[in-house]
Parts: structure tokens; C-alpha cells; sequence
């Protein structure tokens, strides 16, 4: 009996540590993610002021941006996975080894998609279905978001970098500075000066290489993080397991962009209005995900950490309690997007028209906010173990199966509107969770995914 009621405290007491350590490292993420976003919504409504043709002069670009920025994004999962479990592990000198490949790769990868970006604006608004009398606009504003893409992929790779080591608070303060300075120069640009669209591009260009720039200082104070520039040498092995790790995470991450790039070409073909009011609802619902996004950087991390440590129970604990915690954040921040549509929809628009048309879309996909918390906080847990081709067979079947043939078919074929267009969205979100909870339910695909030894 007693060595049960032991066994009882050191589970409780994991359980107590876990928790700790997600609200710990997860709320700085929130904060920093709802911050962000908050002041990208002063930055849509800013433009939103100017009208509709400036609104879809920024908007008709925004799935590439994603596309483009894909390349980086999957490099800072592989680094998070790769450094949180050195970090369960011990193992200093591979984890400053790690660091150095990490910046090597940040760089290389800014300087390649920057200058692809630059080479290409002139065309993507015209792929993009654009009207032509926003053409010419569009791939200005592109053109010089693209500039600093050296930054941008600094502040994505080498942050993930910083949270691996479970400092998430530095990289919130950075990005935060950075969007303040973003929405001053916005107001300054656009009002003062009088240069609209181009004056929000350049307002933008100068935040990403602020944070960039800040947050490479940050992971070079870093302990953890810091080596030597004189013994940098390139290394074969780790490229290989970043590689390995990220290879599908950027197949996932264009699979599911240049689906948003046919999904957004698709609305864009329903005219200036209904696609101003599909964009400005895509980003008014962006803070109400939030919660699910902050929880899979946390939940990556200590995932990663457990695997290091070698604990199973650890794994087990973090990703029950990520699900819960997320799920119930999800069911409430759902609640108050479907309340809060239409005021939201009229902070970003003069036109009753667009509120009008995008409050029935948050208000649809309202319901499916859990479905989506759901989806990303399955896809930290597979991240976090190293685990990410799965997750790309199921990002490419419900992107392309479900959203787009089916968006496809509504609109093309059956002549269907912006609603029909949503609940194809919704249904591939709903299918991505589905998919992505199901090896977790069945035991022999558990232990398969998920193949970590008992505790010690």
C-alpha cells in the first residue's frame, strides 16, 4: 500500500511539473501570438481605411507570403525538435553543434527565398487571378516585404532555436517590439506621408529587420546556444537530421499553402468584395486559434525534452493534458467569435457589405474552432517526436481531397457562393484532427508513432 500511495505522489507530482511547465512556456506564446495579431488587425483595419482595391492589394499576395515563408517554418520545427531533445538529454556540445548548423541554415534560406521572392513579384499577382488594376500595386507591396527575407527567416528558425531551451519570453518581447514599431510606422507611412499601400509594405520591411536582427543578438547570449565563429564548420550528420525532419514539414507546408494559393484563386475569381470580406475574416479569425498555436510550441518542446529524458509517462502527461487544456480553450474562444463577428468584421472595413458577408463566415466557422485547436495541437505532438511525414500525408489527402475538389466542385462546377466555399474549409479542418487523433487512439499505431522507452 504505501509503495502505491508512492507511486501515486511522484505521478501527481509529474503531473503538477507538466502543467507548470506548459502554462509556463505556452503563455508567453499566447501572449505573444494575441499581441501580434491584435496589432495585425490595426494593420488590416489601416489599410482596410484606404478601401477595398487597397485591401485586396495586400491580400491577393498573402497565401504566397505563407508559401514562401513555409521554407523556413519547417527548418524551425526540425531545429525546436532537434535541440529540445538534446536538451532532455544533456548533451551541451551537440546541442551548440546543433546551434551552429541552425544559423547557417537561417541564412542560407533567407538569402535563396528572398531572392526568388524579389525575381517573381512581378508575376505572382497576375497567377493570383488579380483584377489588373491592382496588379502593378500588389507586386510593389510584395517586392518590398521581400527585401528583408533574411530577417524574417532569422526571427522564425533562430526563435524556435530560443524556445527549445524553454525561454519563450525572449522571443516574445522581440516579436512584440517589432510589431509595435510596426503599427507606429503603418500610422506614420500611410497617414502622414500619404503613401498607402507601398508605405505599409516598407512599414513592414523595416519590423522584420528589426526582429530579425534582435532576435539573432538573443540567440547569441544565449548559453545554451552560443559557440565560436572561428570553429564553425559544416556537419554532415545534422544537416542530415534536419533535413530528415523538415523535408516533410515543408512538403506539408506547400502542400497546404499552395492549396490556400488555388483555395484563395478560387474566391478571388467571386470579385473585390466578396474577396475582401473572404481575406478580412480570414484574419479576424486568426486571434481565436491563437490558444492552439501557443500550446503546440510548448507542447513540441517538452514533447521533445521527454524524448531526450527517455520518459514515457512524461510524453503521455504532456500530450494529455495539451489536448485538454487546448480543446477547452477552443471551445471558449469559438463561443465568442460566433458572438463577436460582425463588431470584429466592422473594425477592419468601412463597407457594411463585406462585415456583412465575412460575419457569416466567422459565425460558421465558429464551430469548428475545437476541430482546428484539435488538429494543431496533434501536429506539435508529432512534431516534437520527430515524427513528421505522417502529418504530411494528412495535411496533402484533406487539403487536396477534401478543400480544394470540393471547392473546386462548388464553385466551378455547381456555381455555389463564399458560403459553400467555408464549409469546404471547415470540413477539411474537422478531417485533419480526425486523422491526426486516430493513430493516438488505437494502441498498436501508438506504440509505433509514438515509439519511446518506459521510464527509468
Amino acid at each position: 500500500m504505501q509503495n502505491k500511495d508512492k507511486a501515486m505522489t511522484i505521478e501527481q507530482g509529474l503531473k503538477a511539473e507538466v502543467l507548470r511547465a506548459l502554462i509556463t512556456l505556452s503563455i508567453p506564446t499566447i501572449l505573444e501570438e494575441i499581441l501580434a495579431t491584435l496589432l495585425q488587425y490595426v494593420d488590416t483595419a489601416m489599410v482596410g481605411r484606404l478601401g477595398e482595391t487597397a485591401t485586396a492589394s495586400v491580400s491577393v499576395t498573402t497565401t504566397v507570403t505563407w508559401l514562401i515563408n513555409s521554407v523556413s517554418s519547417a527548418l524551425a520545427v526540425a531545429a525546436l525538435s532537434l535541440i529540445a531533445k538534446s536538451v532532455g538529454s544533456g548533451d551541451e556540445k551537440r546541442i551548440r553543434r546543433l546551434s551552429s548548423q541552425v544559423l547557417a541554415l537561417a541564412v542560407g534560406c533567407g538569402l535563396t527565398m528572398g531572392c526568388i521572392s524579389m525575381a517573381l513579384s512581378p508575376y505572382i499577382p497576375v497567377w493570383m487571378g488579380a483584377e489588373e488594376s491592382i496588379q502593378g500595386q500588389a507586386s510593389l507591396y510584395f517586392f518590398i516585404i521581400s527585401i528583408p527575407m533574411v530577417f524574417r527567416s532569422c526571427n522564425s528558425i533562430l526563435g524556435a532555436s530560443i524556445r527549445a531551451t524553454k525561454d519563450t519570453r525572449t522571443p516574445m518581447l522581440i516579436n512584440l517590439g517589432a510589431n509595435v514599431l510596426n503599427v507606429v510606422l503603418n500610422y506614420l507611412m500611410i497617414y502622414i506621408l500619404g503613401l498607402g499601400v507601398t508605405g505599409a509594405a516598407i512599414a513592414s520591411a523595416v519590423s522584420y529587420a528589426m526582429s530579425g536582427s534582435c532576435m539573432f543578438f538573443a540567440y547569441r547570449k544565449n548559453r545554451l546556444l552560443h559557440w565560436e565563429f572561428r570553429k564553425f564548420s559544416l556537419d554532415g550528420p545534422i544537416l542530415r537530421d534536419c533535413a530528415r525532419l523538415s523535408i516533410p514539414v515543408l512538403g506539408t507546408n506547400i502542400a497546404s499553402c499552395l492549396g490556400y494559393v488555388v483555395f484563395a484563386s478560387l474566391v478571388t475569381g467571386m470579385g473585390n468584395t466578396v474577396f475582401a470580406a473572404h481575406s478580412i475574416a480570414v484574419t479576424a479569425e486568426t486571434i481565436f486559434y491563437i490558444p492552439g498555436y501557443g500550446l503546440r510550441t510548448a507542447t513540441s518542446a517538452l514533447v521533445g525534452i521527454s524524448l531526450g529524458e527517455g520518459n514515457r509517462k512524461k510524453f503521455e502527461l504532456v500530450g494529455g493534458l495539451s489536448v485538454m487544456m487546448t480543446m477547452g480553450m477552443m471551445v471558449l474562444s469559438g463561443l465568442i467569435l460566433y458572438f463577436a463577428a460582425y463588431p470584429l468584421m466592422s473594425l477592419f472595413t468601412n463597407s457594411v457589405r463585406v462585415a456583412e458577408i465575412g460575419s457569416q463566415m466567422l459565425k460558421l466557422v465558429a464551430f469548428s474552432e475545437p476541430f482546428f485547436g484539435l488538429m494543431v495541437v496533434m501536429e506539435g505532438i508529432f512534431y516534437g517526436l520527430g515524427r513528421t511525414r505522417y502529418t504530411f500525408f494528412v495535411e496533402t489527402f484533406s487539403m487536396w481531397g477534401v478543400r480544394i475538389l470540393m471547392t473546386y466542385v462548388c464553385v466551378r462546377i455547381w456555381g455555389l457562393g463564399l458560403q459553400e466555399v467555408w464549409y469546404c474549409m471547415i470540413a477539411d479542418n474537422v478531417c485533419k484532427a480526425i486523422f491526426l487523433t486516430l493513430p493516438i487512439l488505437n494502441k498498436k499505431y501508438r506504440k509505433k508513432l509514438f515509439p519511446l522507452p518506459p521510464a527509468a
